[in-house]
């Protein structure tokens, strides 16, 4: 049995953050994307995603959509056969980055939502090169189709998210921790840390990336999920 490979997108950002990748993935099984928009809490979206989900699956998360993924691990780790996180902190959120995330979430929500995306894409980092207004584009336009309160919600659902350390250090199937070389939110050395924590993970560094390495660094974020995808057993 093959099993489907579901899709958790980062904070503000639809199925379209693995557009580059979708052809190729979707040769060998079958692939189901999961809108990250309803809830306010990460524990909501996973035991909403367990409610549809098959017996067995496997996942990939970025950002947002990886922080799901461990709360999927916790609660179920038995029907999850292989684990991609990409950008990914495991860590409950400061006080600090809560309350700048306040900021943000009255300025989204009160006439001044492109400009607050805008901020934070920039804020986020993006590698150097040429791509940068082109990727920038195709988040603030995901982020538009997306709205003001899906940027509340998911806002709630980072600053309420939960420790998952302990998740790491329980987790069996084979995983692949990805990171950018110049992500601001989650840096090379947080992401190898978490790497380190996971039995069976393999590390994956793009150094040219930031923290979208799917839009930023499509061909290489691409060998390493076929990498990671082969090393299941289906």
């Amino acid at each position: 049995m093959t099993y489907p490979l579901l899709l958790l997108p980062d904070f503000m950002c639809d199925l379209r953050l693995f557009g580059p990748q979708l052809a190729v993935l979707g040769r060998d099984r079958p692939l189901v994307a999961v809108p990250m928009g309803r809830c306010e809490r990460v524990e909501s979206f996973a035991s909403d995603l367990l409610d549809h989900a098959p017996p067995r699956f496997v996942l990939a998360g970025q950002g947002l959509g990886g922080a799901v993924a461990l709360e999927v691990l916790r609660k179920a780790g038995d029907r999850i056969r292989g684990l991609a996180l990409i950008g990914t902190t495991f860590q409950s959120e400061a006080p600090a980055e809560a309350s700048a995330r306040e900021a943000g979430i009255v300025a989204a929500t009160t006439g001044r939502f492109e400009e607050t995306m805008r901020a934070h894409v920039l804020k986020s980092g993006l590698g150097p090169g040429p791509d940068r207004t082109r990727v920038t584009a195709e988040l603030i336009d995901m982020a538009r189709s997306l709205g003001p309160d899906a940027y509340r919600r998911q806002s709630r659902a980072l600053q309420r998210r939960p420790d998952q350390q302990a998740t790491l250090r329980q987790i069996k199937c084979p995983a692949l921790v990805l990171g950018g070389g110049h992500d601001a939110i989650s840096p090379p050395k947080r992401q190898s840390f978490l790497a380190e924590m996971i039995r069976d993970a393999e590390f994956v560094l793009l150094e040219e990336a930031g923290r979208f390495p799917t839009l930023e660094r499509p061909d290489e974020t691409l060998s390493a999920l076929v990498g990671w995808l082969s090393r299941l057993k289906h």
